[in-house]
């Protein structure tokens, strides 16, 4: 939906509309004009002048705005409930401070008056800081509506609900005048063309500003004509981003039926809009950038797949073709006979070494049976009787192994390599005796 934005010619030159000009006179020359500065002589004797009469301060106030620089200073300002100041760190000093405040700080920054000659802005150059009363009044309630709703499971990771992944619409919920809907426009006309975009304009900034946004939010959420919500705002200081902090747009967010995408501010701004946002990106132009898929890249990514299908179809098709000519110019497959020639000779070779190895292993056998048998004839009895040994057993027929097991005229049994012999004890001879 494309919202034309119209703006009223305002009344030109010095005088209001209508009104007669007053008629010219001839200037009077002046006897000594004073001589014409440029505007950077002027800016350059304001720096002196301010510069040279300040010294070193001490100031008092809320961090708002706080913002790392990728050259390393940091910007930010000093606020109280009456008036602000501009505020910088080189980046050698932030490195010698070490951890800086938040948003929402109340400090004591000391440093010395300086002038930006570029925009002739005056601002605090910040040396070094000391604690000042804690928390800003906007930074104690956002902590203590985010405690509560937190308490109650609204930003529970259960309750979270998932991006689709190919939306055909998609709502934004924002300033039809901002820069964030012209950088998410963009982006998605980008990337996904036929991805219709349906803005509810709604103010982001001040007073009722909280309301206007759950109004714009809860309208696309009834209509159920869109996929997936973004509610969002280029960056600011705390008080900027406050109705993204109000509860009742933490709650409006929360109970969406249709997925919501909180893009408030930079990287480094947080608001309970991304607490309770289904998903949280960093900006507006990520938001647009996570909720559709990139054309471009989804044609890469089918563009690739065909080619990887292709190589898979065709790769095996063209080497199964080449095998198979291979194989048809080898002379078996002209002379079939022959390929059944080369397996009988295959066969009758293999039948042969199978006979080998079979009356190898035979005679192998054979002879370890052999060498067995010489050892067993070796160790029994009768082979010990062949070497001219008797065993003598007593009446019995137990061996007799101590002459003492036995006395005169006892009978004994001798049993010879052939035959035996029974024999009387004469007499017995003790084991000392030679």
């Amino acid at each position: 939906m494309k919202r034309g934005l119209s703006r009223k010619p305002g009344a030109g030159g010095l005088f209001p509309a209508g009104s007669a000009r007053p008629a010219a006179k001839e200037p009077a020359a002046p006897e000594s004009a004073p001589e014409a500065l440029t505007v950077s002589e002027l800016t350059r004797r304001i720096k002196a002048l301010l510069e040279g009469s300040a010294g070193s301060l001490a100031v008092k106030g809320e961090v708002s705005g706080l913002k790392a620089s990728p050259s390393g200073h940091v910007y930010f300002s000093l606020k109280d409930a009456a008036a602000l100041i501009e505020c910088v760190i080189w980046r050698a000093a932030a490195e010698r401070i070490g951890k800086l405040p938040r948003d929402g700080d109340r400090v004591v920054a000391r440093g010395r008056l300086s002038v930006y000659e570029p925009r002739g802005r005056y601002q605090l150059t910040v040396s070094s800081f000391a604690a000042g009363a804690g928390k800003g009044d906007l930074w104690l309630k956002f902590e203590e509506i985010r405690a509560r709703l937190a308490a109650e499971g609204l930003f529970d990771p259960g309750r979270k609900k998932g991006l689709p992944a190919f939306p055909r619409a998609v709502g934004i919920v924002t300033s039809p005048s901002g820069a964030a809907l012209r950088d998410m426009l963009k982006i998605l006309a980008r990337r996904a063309p036929g991805v219709r975009a349906i803005l509810a304009p709604c103010q982001v900034q001040g007073s009722g500003a909280a309301g206007d946004i759950v109004r714009a939010l809860e309208c696309l959420d009834r209509w159920g004509g869109v996929e997936v919500i973004v509610v969002g705002r280029g960056g600011g200081s705390l008080e900027d981003l406050w109705p993204f902090n109000e509860e009742a747009v933490a709650r409006a967010i929360a109970g969406a039926r249709t997925p919501v995408v909180s893009a408030v501010g930079h990287e480094t701004d947080f608001s309970l809009a991304d607490f309770a946002a289904d998903v949280r990106a960093a900006t507006p132009s990520e938001a647009a950038e996570r909720i559709v898929p990139d054309r471009a890249d989804l044609f890469a990514r089918l563009a690739a797949a065909a080619a990887r299908l292709t190589r898979a179809v065709s790769l095996p098709a063209g080497n199964g073709r080449e095998r198979l000519l291979r194989a048809i110019a080898r002379r078996p497959y002209r002379r079939p006979e022959d390929l059944l020639m080369i397996r009988w000779q295959r066969l009758d070779d293999a039948l042969a070494v199978l006979a080998a190895g079979a009356a190898a292993f035979l005679a192998s056998g054979r002879r370890r049976l052999e060498t067995a048998e010489a050892r067993l004839s070796g160790l029994s009895p009768r082979g010990i009787l062949s070497r001219g040994y008797a065993l003598i057993l007593d009446r019995d027929g137990r061996p007799l192994l101590d002459s003492g097991q036995t006395a005169a005229g006892d009978s004994i049994r001798a049993i010879l390599h052939r035959g035996g012999l029974e024999a009387v004890v004469e007499k017995t001879l003790p084991a000392s005796d030679p």
